[in-house]
């Protein structure tokens, strides 16, 4: 365990090691403030002392473009520079790596999650407190955020484990998440026969965070996400097995 805390300390330090971390960090909270107040009317218009907007776009920021750019290169990279070789000579077990990657990873996308909080603390809290929040969807909302990210990031070691391109990687990880989020839009779904909407619904990012986001925590969800997770995780780990099936 602690190597695997290692190489987990080791990622995360490395995002920080260039101006990428806080670029993405402040231009994300920029992005999302203003989404979260215009869009669509935004808070203003919504009446109600409510963060569920706010909650309804930061996973899609996350998929469409903060997970892609941080998992592109965990293993991708790696392997292009031969640096992987190199950690896997080490006494270091496969799975120390894989997890160990996806824990830092892992953490800064929970950073920028956190980071999030300064709005509600702002705005219902110091300076301009307006007024009483519904502190339960809050909650749940970033309970929802966390396994959610927790399925993205491992998508994103999956598919960075299964080419040496950063570019290929980060596109391949965009396009599934991307497609995890149309699926379960009503748009998509109302052209859709029945039993595929019951399918498409199942499988959909949209559909399983939508109860966290109305204070909702249901087991299926949460047995969902952590499924995701523990099986890309799985299926990383046999990626890099296979160059000693070669």
């Amino acid at each position: 365990m602690s190597t695997t805390l290692s190489i987990a300390k080791r990622e995360f330090r490395s995002y920080f090691d260039s101006p990428a971390a806080y670029v993405v960090m402040c231009l994300g909270l920029a992005a999302l403030g203003v989404l979260f107040f215009n869009y669509r009317g935004g808070f203003w218009d919504a009446n109600r002392a409510s963060l569920e907007q706010m909650f309804v776009q930061v996973p899609r920021g996350l998929s469409f473009l903060v997970v892609p750019v941080i998992t592109m290169r965990l293993i991708a990279e790696e392997k292009r520079t031969g640096t992987l070789e190199l950690l896997i000579t080490l006494p270091v077990k496969d799975s120390e790596v894989i997890l160990g990657k996806f824990l830092g990873a892992w953490g800064l996308v929970l950073v920028l999650i956190l980071a999030t909080s300064v709005y509600p603390i702002m705005m219902f809290g110091w300076p301009w407190n307006l007024g009483a929040l519904d502190t339960g969807p809050v909650v749940t909302g970033y309970l929802g955020l966390a396994l959610f990210s927790a399925a993205a990031v491992a998508i994103g070691l999956l598919i960075s484990s299964l080419t040496e391109s950063q570019v290929i990687a980060f596109f391949l990880t965009f396009l599934v998440l991307f497609l995890l989020h149309v699926i379960g839009s009503g748009m998509t779904l109302s052209v859709l026969p029945p039993k595929a909407e019951l399918v498409l619904t199942f499988i959909s990012f949209e559909s399983r965070i939508s109860g966290f986001l109305r204070g909702v925590i249901h087991v299926r969800d949460v047995i969902y996400f952590l499924t995701v997770t523990g099986g890309c995780l799985t299926a990383s780990f046999w990626a890099l097995e296979r160059r000693k099936w070669v």
